[in-house]
């Protein structure tokens, strides 16, 4: 059929998750791989199996394709790599998962064109440097999402290890929209001084379970970038993590800055969160609007041990400037006990320029928050405490 068809591009799109290909899927599959010169677009995702016998099938000149994504659902320890032989000139946007691609790949050196580059659970065998890394993007004027994520954690010690080229000089990203990494806080570091993104608009950040961060250089980076500062942000701690995002505006639903640390403790949840929005404080200091919850379908914070209130305290300094202040309700017990005071303490020590403090409550638990806004009202400021109730 296709040998006799107009010769129109040919887009072979098969997003089939975890379910075994048919054989009539692989076959349709494999007479349009063999027109090469008119496919135009390949995205395939589905089990390592599939993926390996349609791989090989990828091996020549795919002269007008521009969209390559190859990947497969879950991680795992068998080699993906795709044919040496594979070329695309014209390739614009590439996007592998859990696969071994080396950053030297000929593929990417003839795509000067490229506007995504995107290799997700990056398998250890494959690691590069971050110079190795400057050194490919340094070819890619025209790039405007970069998302980076590794497998696996590697030892920052061995950051420095990697081989590669001597560190090059400064590379400018004049198109960079989207940022996104995920590996360890020393990679980032080793990264960002050789980079400049001018017009970055979203920058999302995963680091491994880590408890101690030094990010000077993301300091500097956030410090620079004005699309990246809010008036609207939001804490979630989970089970398995705890994200710090901010938004354009309040109610936004699409973040400009996110980072998460992978963390099974909430009282280490609290203390990573506490270290991030200090040394990030330029960014935070002007949030207006700030959410604070546990994004769970539980009903409680059984699981972990109650936070130190001196945590709360230096994370709650940060936003010197908010205004109106969301509660969840399985952080209301928790958040209440750290705003009472103690003797000595003053009531304005913290958000200072509280208006509103809005709780989603199932019961009566939003009421604990009584004695911190009467403090505040004692000392001549006055705090409307919100309760939105919640179904039982």
């Amino acid at each position: 059929m296709l040998a006799h068809s107009p010769p129109f591009p040919l887009i072979i799109d098969y997003l089939n998750g975890e379910r075994k290909i048919t054989p009539d899927d692989k076959e349709g599959i494999l007479l349009a791989l063999r027109h090469c010169d008119r496919v135009l677009r390949i995205r395939l995702r589905m089990p390592v199996a599939n993926l390996k016998n349609l791989i090989v099938a990828i091996d020549r000149e795919f002269p007008i394709l521009e969209f390559l994504y190859i990947g497969s659902p879950n991680k795992h320890k068998t080699t993906l790599i795709l044919p040496k032989t594979l070329e695309a000139p014209h390739l614009l946007h590439i996007g592998l998962e859990n696969f071994t691609f080396p950053i030297q790949s000929s593929l990417l050196l003839a795509a000067v064109g490229l506007k995504t580059l995107s290799l997700h659970n990056i398998l250890p065998s494959a690691y590069f440097s971050p110079a190795g890394l400057l050194q490919r993007l340094s070819l890619m004027p025209q790039l405007e999402t970069l998302e980076i994520s590794f497998h696996s954690p590697i030892a920052s010690r061995y950051v420095e290890q990697l081989p590669y080229p001597p560190m090059m000089t400064h590379v400018i990203l004049p198109n960079l929209r989207r940022f996104a990494f995920q590996g360890v806080s020393a990679y980032l570091e080793a990264l960002l001084p050789g980079v400049a993104m001018p017009l970055l608009e979203t920058l999302q950040i995963v680091f491994f379970n880590q408890l101690s961060f030094h990010l000077p250089h993301l300091v500097q980076l956030m410090g620079r970038t004005e699309n990246l500062t809010s008036k609207s942000a939001k804490l979630w701690f989970q089970r398995d993590a705890v994200i710090v995002a901010t938004f354009p505006h309040e109610g936004s639903k699409r973040y400009n800055f996110c980072i998460q640390v992978i963390c099974s403790h909430f009282d280490w949840q609290v203390a990573i969160s506490e270290q991030i929005v200090n040394m990030l404080r330029p960014v935070f200091v002007a949030v207006e609007h700030l959410t604070l919850d546990y994004h769970e379908h539980h009903s409680s914070l059984d699981w972990h041990s109650e936070a130190d209130r001196t945590l709360w305290h230096g994370l709650l300094k940060s936003f010197s400037n908010v205004k109106i202040l969301l509660v969840g309700d399985s952080l209301i017990g928790e958040l209440s006990r750290s705003l009472r005071l103690n003797y000595g303490e003053r009531p304005l020590e913290l958000l200072p320029t509280l208006k509103e403090l809005v709780c989603y409550s199932k019961g009566n638990a939003a009421y604990t928050f009584l004695p911190f806004v009467n403090e505040r009202k004692a000392a001549g400021v006055s705090v409307s405490l919100t309760v939105v109730p919640l179904p039982s």
